[in-house]
């Protein structure tokens, strides 16, 4: 942890994660909730003192949209990453160690998932669900990007696998258990946050995907949602920019935010990106 403390690069990951979280979470104490609902406000009003961020085509805030739809963004690429870095974990790590035919199905398994093109998976599934919900469309998102942690961890299960450690723990009569929870799981902690990192990032883009094509949550405000409503409008080409603007913004902070925590955590692993830094 003293590295990450020490590297600009998790820092400023950080704090721009934490800027949003501040700027959604201190937003709802004086931003009311109201505001996201339809006719609550003037039509596609600019910027100004009562709506900082002007209003939309329906009549609601996208200052209170953005402050609402920040978390709920974040929530998907949270369970999503968590769910796919768990099973890939799980995984991986049985499949590296055990090896034989377990490792043999694994890998085959996780080789074919990584041919299915992920975006028109969930766009079939979107399109048939009548109602998307942010869980659900983080779930699907989730068991569609497994084979890509699976596969990292079991390549650092099975070169761990070959380390003196492990030979000795075996003489010690440490059981199969034992040694994937104490002696190789703790090892492997840098190369699954950094994992976790890009599958959350990775869970965010494909819902925001899906949002834009209109076969997201529409009932939750997120990020995706205020840019479905905005392109579909053509507040682009009507010069709205207060209305795409924010979210694409807060999204490129999002993502740089997500990157640098992942380029730390890569160099936490790798020791020898070290030396290119």
């Amino acid at each position: 942890m003293a590295i990450l403390v020490r590297d600009w690069r998790f820092l400023l990951g950080t704090a721009l994660i934490a800027a949003l979280l501040l700027f959604s979470y201190g937003g709802m104490l004086v931003v009311p909730r109201s505001g996201i609902q339809v006719g609550q406000a003037p039509f596609n009003a600019p910027p100004s003192w009562d709506y900082p961020l002007g209003t939309d085509n329906i009549g609601r805030s996208v200052l209170a949209l953005m402050v609402y739809g920040i978390p709920p963004t974040l929530a998907v690429g949270l369970i999503a990453g968590g769910v796919s870095t768990i099973l890939g974990t799980v995984l991986g790590v049985t499949a590296g160690y055990f090896g034989g035919r377990w490792d043999a199905v694994v890998r085959t398994a996780a080789d074919v998932a990584l041919t299915i093109p992920t975006l028109a998976v969930l766009i079939a599934i979107a399109a048939y669900v009548r109602s998307v919900s942010i869980p659900m469309t983080a779930l699907i998102v989730a068991l569609l990007a497994w084979a890509g942690p699976t596969r990292t961890i079991r390549t650092q299960a099975l070169s761990m696998r070959e380390r003196q450690f492990i030979p000795l723990a075996r003489l010690t009569a440490a059981n199969h258990y034992e040694i994937i929870f104490i002696e190789i799981l703790p090892n492997l902690l840098p190369y699954i946050a950094a994992g976790f990192v890009g599958a959350v990032s990775g869970g965010i883009l494909a819902a925001v995907g899906i949002q834009l094509l209109g076969l997201g949550p529409l009932l939750v405000p997120n990020l995706g949602m205020i840019l479905q409503y905005a392109f579909n409008s053509g507040a682009l080409y009507q010069g709205m920019w207060w209305w795409w603007g924010p979210p694409a913004v807060a999204l490129i902070l999002l993502f740089f935010g997500l990157f640098l925590i992942s380029l730390a955590f890569d160099q936490l692993a790798n020791p020898r990106l070290k030396a290119s830094v």
